[in-house]
C-alpha cells in the first residue's frame, strides 16, 4: 500500500495542506530577508575625513565665517582622480592658496595629505544610521562589511550540519521552532550589539539556524503531500517575495536598528504558532515512533474533514500498509560504495563543482546591491520579481533544449552579463549596467533551476538524498566565498566581479560531462548509472507513451 496509499486515506490535497503552505511560505518569506540583511544594515553611505575648520561648527564660525562650505571643504580634503572629495584622506594643514590659484596648475603631490585620524563625516541624507557609520568600517576597515557577511555564511555552512543532523534525530518541527527562536532572539539582540565583534558573533548565531528555517518546512511539506503535487508544492515556497518585503522595509525603515528589529520581532510570533504546526509522520513512523506518527495522521485526517478515515486508522493497519517500505528502508547502500563507481564519482565533482559556482555567483550579485547602483531598494525588488520569473522560463526553455543545453546557455548568461557590467562606467552606462545585472540575477537563478532538476536525474535513488548532502556542503562553501571574494576589492576594485562572473562560465564545462536526462528514465542503482549507455538509456517512443498513459 505505501505511505502515499495512507496519505490518500488522511487527505493528501485538503485544508491541511493549504493552510500549512500558508503557514511555511509566510515563514519563509519573513525568514529570508534576513539571509540579505547587510545590504542595508551594512550600506556605506558617502563620507570624508573630518576636519576642525570645517565640522567643528564653533572654529569655523568664528574664523571663517566669510568662507564657504564649498570653499573650506576644497582646502581641506584633496580630490581624487575623478575630482571628487577623497574619502579616505585629508590635507595636514589647509592650502589656503587652493583659493586663490587654478587648480589645474596647482600640483596635489605638494601638499601632504593624511589618513583620517579625527574620524569621518557620514551624508545621512539617504541611510541616517547604518553599521558602517556605528563603527566607522570605511577606508581601511572597509572589508569588515564583507566579513560580517563570511562569519553569517560560514554559521550557515555549520548549521544544516548541524541542525541538519537534529532535524533527523529529534523531528522536523521541533528543531524548526528551536531555528525560528534562535534567528528571532539572536536578530534582535544584534540590534543593540555594543561592540562591532558582538554583532559578528550574534549574526553568526543566526547564520546557524536560517538555514534550517527554509528546508524543515520543505520536508514538512513534501512529506505530507502526493508525488504529483510537490513540484507545484516547491514552486510556491520561493523566496522572491522575501526579497520584494525586503526591499519595501528597507526604504520605509532607514535606520539599521529600526530595519533589524521589524524584521527579527515577527519571527517570534512565527515561533508561538509554529508550535501547532504537525510534525512529519513519515518521519514519525520511519523512526519507530508509530504512536505518534498515527495520533498525526489522525489529526490531519480530522482537519482535511475526513473523520471515517481518522477511526480506521489502527497501529496494525499502519505496519501491515508499509511493511514493504519498511523492508526497502533495511537495505541501506554505503556512501564508501561511491570510491568504486568511477562514472558515479566523475558526476558527484561535476555536480559539486557547478553548484558551488552558481551559488558564488548567486550570492555575489544579491549581496552586493550598493556595488551596482545607488537605487539599492529598486534593486531588492527588481531582483525578486526577477527571481521569481526565472523559475518559469527556465522550465520552458528545459522543454525545447534539454538539460544539458538549458543550463550552459544560462551560465554563460549569467558569467557574460557580470563581466560585461564589471567594465562598464557607473556614471555613464548606469541604465545599462541595471540592464544586465538584472539579466544576470535572472540567468543565474534559472542555471539553478535547471541544475535541481538535472541533478536529481543523474544520481541513484539509493543514494540521490546522500549525493544532495554532499553538494548542499559545496553550496553553503560558495556562499561563504562569495562575500570573502570582495575583500579582494581592497586591491582591485574589478576582481571580486571577474571571479563571480568566471565561475559560471567555467561550470559550463562540468555539465559537458553529465548526461542528457530529457525524457529519460531515472537511474535506481549505482550499477545503472556504470552501466549507462547511450544506446541503453534512451526511451522508445512506445516506451514513452506507455509510461504517460499509466501515470
Amino acid at each position: 500500500m505505501g505511505f502515499d496509499a495512507l496519505l490518500e486515506h488522511v487527505g493528501a490535497r485538503g485544508r491541511f495542506q493549504i493552510l500549512q503552505l500558508v503557514f511555511f511560505y509566510i515563514t519563509s518569506m519573513i525568514s529570508y530577508p534576513h539571509v540579505l540583511l547587510e545590504n542595508f544594515t551594512s550600506a556605506t553611505p558617502e563620507h570624508r575625513c573630518w576636519v576642525h575648520i570645517l565640522d567643528n561648527h564653533t572654529v569655523a564660525h568664528n574664523h571663517t565665517a566669510t568662507l564657504s562650505q564649498q570653499d573650506l571643504l576644497k582646502i581641506s580634503i584633496p580630490v581624487d582622480s575623478n575630482l571628487r572629495p577623497e574619502k579616505c584622506r585629508r590635507f595636514v594643514q589647509p592650502q589656503w592658496q587652493l583659493l586663490h590659484l587654478n587648480k589645474t596648475l596647482w600640483n596635489a603631490s605638494e601638499a601632504d595629505t593624511e589618513p583620517c585620524v579625527d574620524g569621518w563625516v557620514f551624508d545621512k541624507s539617504f541611510f541616517p544610521f547604518t553599521i558602517v557609520t556605528e563603527w566607522d568600517l570605511v577606508c581601511e576597515h572597509q572589508s569588515s562589511k564583507s566579513i560580517v557577511q563570511v562569519v553569517f555564511m560560514t554559521g550557515s555552512l555549520l548549521g544544516s550540519l548541524i541542525f541538519g543532523y537534529l532535524s533527523d534525530r529529534f523531528g522536523r518541527k521541533t528543531i524548526l521552532t528551536w531555528c525560528l527562536l534562535q534567528t528571532a532572539i539572536s536578530d534582535t539582540c544584534a540590534a543593540f550589539a555594543p561592540t562591532f565583534l558582538v554583532y559578528c558573533s550574534l549574526r553568526f548565531l543566526a547564520g546557524l539556524s536560517i538555514m534550517t528555517l527554509f528546508t524543515n518546512p520543505m520536508y514538512l511539506i513534501t512529506e505530507w503531500t502526493r508525488p504529483q503535487s510537490k513540484a507545484v508544492m516547491a514552486m510556491l515556497t520561493s523566496f522572491s517575495a522575501g526579497q520584494m518585503l525586503l526591499g519595501g522595509l528597507a526604504y520605509s525603515f532607514r535606520s539599521w536598528v529600526t530595519l533589524q528589529l521589524v524584521l527579527s520581532i515577527p519571527m517570534l510570533v512565527c515561533c508561538v504558532f509554529s508550535r501547532m504546526a504537525v510534525e512529519s509522520a513519515r518521519w514519525l513512523i520511519f523512526s519507530n515512533q508509530v504512536e505518534k506518527g498515527l495520533e498525526e495522521l489522525r489529526r490531519v485526517a480530522r482537519i482535511n474533514g475526513k473523520k471515517n478515515a481518522g477511526e480506521t486508522l489502527t497501529i496494525e493497519f499502519v505496519k501491515s500498509s508499509l511493511q514493504e517500505e519498511f523492508d526497502e528502508a533495511q537495505k541501506k547502500t554505503s556512501i564508501f560504495q561511491l570510491l568504486h563507481a568511477p562514472r558515479l564519482r566523475m558526476r558527484i565533482y561535476c555536480l559539486c563543482f557547478i553548484r558551488m559556482a552558481l551559488v558564488i555567483a548567486h550570492y555575489g550579485l544579491i549581496l552586493n546591491l550598493q556595488h551596482l547602483g545607488s537605487n539599492i531598494f529598486l534593486f531588492q525588488i527588481l531582483f525578486g520579481l526577477v527571481t521569481f520569473i526565472s523559475r518559469f522560463i527556465a522550465y520552458l526553455v528545459l522543454s525545447y533544449l534539454g538539460r544539458r543545453g538549458s543550463q550552459i546557455l544560462f551560465m554563460f548568461l549569467a558569467g557574460l552579463s557580470i563581466l560585461v557590467n564589471t567594465f562598464l562606467s557607473p556614471e555613464t552606462q548606469q541604465t545599462l549596467r541595471v540592464i544586465l545585472a538584472t539579466l544576470g540575477v535572472g540567468a543565474v537563478n534559472a542555471a539553478i533551476t535547471t541544475y535541481s532538476i538535472h541533478s536529481l536525474e543523474v544520481t541513484p535513488t539509493v543514494l540521490r538524498s546522500t549525493i544532495g548532502g554532499i553538494c548542499a556542503i559545496f553550496s553553503r562553501s560558495g556562499a561563504v566565498m562569495a562575500p570573502l571574494f570582495m575583500t579582494l576589492a581592497v586591491h582591485s576594485p574589478r576582481l571580486p566581479w571577474i571571479l563571480y562572473g568566471a565561475f559560471p562560465i567555467l561550470s559550463a564545462i562540468g555539465v559537458i560531462y553529465l548526461p542528457e536526462t530529457s525524457n529519460r528514465p531515472l537511474p535506481n542503482t549505482i550499477q545503472d548509472v556504470e552501466n549507462e549507455t547511450s544506446s541503453s538509456r534512451k526511451v522508445k517512443k512506445e516506451d514513452t507513451s506507455m509510461k504517460i498513459t499509466q501515470f
